[in-house]
């Protein structure tokens, strides 16, 4: 048993270091971002062109979003149906668990789609429309990666919430607010 114990918090370390990293490259997406605004500016103060600047801030956005999904997630920041589940009484874990479930149908949905544009994307040497004209599998693999990444947030919690009777997912900033 302690055996197991120790495998499940080496799992779980794992994982939310894995979910950290994630939101550290979503941060570092956000810096990009404004650096892509900076260098546009400053390229039409100085009459200089910046092809697809635009297109890249958009690519940025996407990655930062779906990146940050996952540790939003067990962060307690995503929305919630809190109340509801309150209301739920005695029976909050058969509604938390009805939400686990569709949330890692939907999100396994997601992932699933979104790995196989990648692949069709790069099959076909898809490209952008806009001045940049970049390989889209590039900029989609975040995309897939964050939504890979969230599905195993919501399978990780599920599967807690099955096990121990609680899900990972920390209370909701306004819940905390209220012990002050």
């Amino acid at each position: 048993m302690v055996e197991q114990d120790r495998g499940a918090g080496i799992l779980r370390g794992l994982l939310d270091r894995i979910y950290a990293a994630a939101s550290v490259v979503a941060a570092l997406c956000l810096v990009g971002i404004l650096i892509v605004i900076v260098v546009q500016m400053c390229a039409r103060w100085f009459s200089f062109t910046f092809p697809g600047s635009a297109e890249y801030a958009g690519y940025l956005m996407a990655a930062a979003s779906f990146l940050a999904f996952a540790s939003a997630l067990n962060a307690g920041s995503h929305i919630r149906v809190g109340l509801a589940l309150t209301a739920l009484g005695r029976h909050r874990f058969w509604g938390e668990l009805w939400c686990l479930v569709i949330a890692s149908a939907a999100s396994g949905y997601l992932a699933w789609y979104a790995v196989r544009l990648v692949y069709w994307s790069w099959k076909l040497k898809d490209i952008s429309q806009g001045q940049d004209a970049t390989p889209l599998w590039i900029v989609q693999v975040p995309m897939a990666f964050g939504a890979c990444l969230l599905a195993v947030a919501f399978a990780d919690n599920l599967i807690a919430l099955l096990l121990t009777g609680r899900d990972n997912i920390r209370e909701e900033l306004a819940d905390q607010s209220h012990a002050e």
